[in-house]
Order: structure tokens, then C-alpha cells, then sequence
């Protein structure tokens, strides 16, 4: 049976959706299916995709993948992997709401058990802005209607950028996570958020919904956000980061000293 038929996707997505209702758990993001690999070895519950991870993985930087690359990446992912994979959906693919409602249902289309949707746009200057509060909050009841006719049980996760851009606002973040909640989203996310009285302000203004957290730095420890009430934690593009920060140690010291680092020679594990 594939990892894709009907039965298992039923089984993943209810299995996924009841991971948010309590304790807490680590979603880590792969980026191809060496990585998808590794981490099922590892024993994680679930996993996320990048889309920062998969543009780097073809030579392009974040943001500059089309909708129709990155369905074909989950479809790969999801038809690969008997655990939950979420989407790491950008903006949707579309401004409007009806074009946001038309690719989320393509995205439910290739097997994912959730999916996350920002609120960042690309203004015609070339900057990056936050749509508008109602306009955003349209998107993400769009969305929610978008994968309600594929399964109910898909887990929508609704992202504020604004600490990403330098709009460190709290209430205003939590005024556009709470909107979103109200809008259909199942898991609120606000990446870039470091403060333990941030994330518990966060974590408190959007229950009963359940809240996603980046890890940022090493003080960001899994039994501290538990604590703080968060239910799930994801590694973004840190996981690909750390494989290429190693590439390049390892060819800067066989370029510099003509030798690969010991490590590289230990066997494959």
C-alpha cells in the first residue's frame, strides 16, 4: 500500500491533528528525501518541509521556487514518507483570496497532513510587506474552506511574519494570530520570537489553538517552550543551514590543506 492511499492519509492526518492537542512535540525540516531519511531514522513524530532548505537545494534562494516546483517537492516528500508532512506553503502562491483557496487545495491534492500560510507579500517596489488585517484574515478562511472540502483533519497553520521584517509589535502580532484563529487556523506561528513572556503572551491570547515556535538560538530548549505552553517547535531552514555550513568547513579545509576533516572518513551511518 503507498504511502499516499486513501487509508494512510486519513490515518496521518487524524494522527497529526491530535498531536496538537496537547503535550508537545519537535518538527524538524527536512529537505529531500536523504534528509526526509535521516530524520525518520532519528524517530521524529512528524516533519516539516523548508522552502528556504529546497530552493538552496537547486542553487536559488528562498522565495524564488513556483507553486508548480513546489508541489511536485511535496508530492515527493508526502508520497515517500508514512509520517505527517506540513507544507511550508509562502504566501500561497496568490495575493487574493480565491487564488490563495485554488493552490491550497492543490497542496492538500499531494498527501500533506498540514500546511502553513504566511501573511508576507512582495510589494511592487521589491520589498516585503504584511498584507492588510482583514485581507489576511480572508486568506486564511479561504484556506481553511480550501482544505475542509479535501479532509477537515488537515491542521492549518496561519504565520505572522512581521518580527521577520522588523515589526516587532507584540499586540500587533497577537491582534493578527488571534484574527487568524478566529479565521479557521488550527496551529498560530509567529517566527522570529525568542522571549519567554512573548511566547507565553502568545501561547495565552490564541487558546484553545495551539501554537508553533522557531528555534532561534540555543536557549531555545524543547522542555522550555513545554513549559511555556507551546505545542510544537520547528527547525525552519536550520537543519539544511547546519549540512551546508559542514559542506563548506569540510571543502574549505581540503582546499586550505589539501585533507578532508577525519569525521567524513568514519563510516556511514
Amino acid at each position: 500500500m503507498s504511502a499516499n492511499h486513501p487509508d494512510r492519509l486519513v490515518e496521518r492526518r487524524r494522527a497529526f491533528k491530535a498531536m496538537h492537542q496537547s503535550g508537545f512535540f519537535v518538527l524538524p525540516n527536512p529537505w529531500d528525501l536523504g534528509s526526509l531519511r535521516r530524520l525518520e531514522r532519528l524517530g521524529f513524530r512528524a516533519v516539516a518541509s523548508t522552502s528556504a532548505g529546497y530552493a538552496w537545494s537547486l542553487g536559488v534562494d528562498d522565495r524564488q521556487l513556483g507553486l508548480e516546483q513546489v508541489l511536485a517537492h511535496l508530492e515527493h516528500l508526502c508520497a515517500a514518507t508514512d509520517l505527517p508532512v506540513n507544507a511550508d506553503f509562502e504566501n500561497g502562491y496568490a495575493d487574493d483570496p480565491q487564488g490563495v483557496a485554488a493552490n491550497v487545495r492543490l497542496a492538500a491534492d499531494t498527501g500533506v497532513a498540514g500546511l502553513s500560510l504566511e501573511d508576507l507579500y512582495n510589494a511592487p517596489d521589491g520589498a516585503t510587506d504584511l498584507y492588510d488585517l482583514p485581507l489576511a484574515a480572508e486568506r486564511i478562511r479561504a484556506a481553511r474552506e480550501a482544505l475542509d472540502a479535501v479532509d477537515p483533519n488537515i491542521v492549518l497553520v496561519a504565520r505572522s511574519e512581521g518580527h521577520l521584517i522588523g515589526r516587532d509589535d507584540l499586540g500587533a502580532t497577537i491582534e493578527r494570530l488571534v484574527a487568524y484563529a478566529e479565521a479557521g487556523a488550527d496551529c498560530l506561528y509567529a517566527p522570529g520570537l525568542e522571549d519567554d513572556e512573548q511566547i507565553a503572551a502568545v501561547v495565552n491570547a490564541v487558546a484553545p489553538g495551539s501554537v508553533n515556535v522557531l528555534y532561534r538560538n540555543g536557549r531555545m530548549t524543547s522542555a522550555r517552550l513545554a513549559a511555556l505552553g507551546v505545542r510544537r517547535a520547528s527547525t525552519g531552514s536550520l537543519l539544511a543551514k547546519a549540512a551546508w555550513i559542514g559542506l563548506e568547513e569540510a571543502a574549505t579545509k581540503l582546499l586550505g590543506s589539501g585533507a578532508l576533516p577525519e569525521e567524513v572518513f568514519a563510516p556511514r551511518r
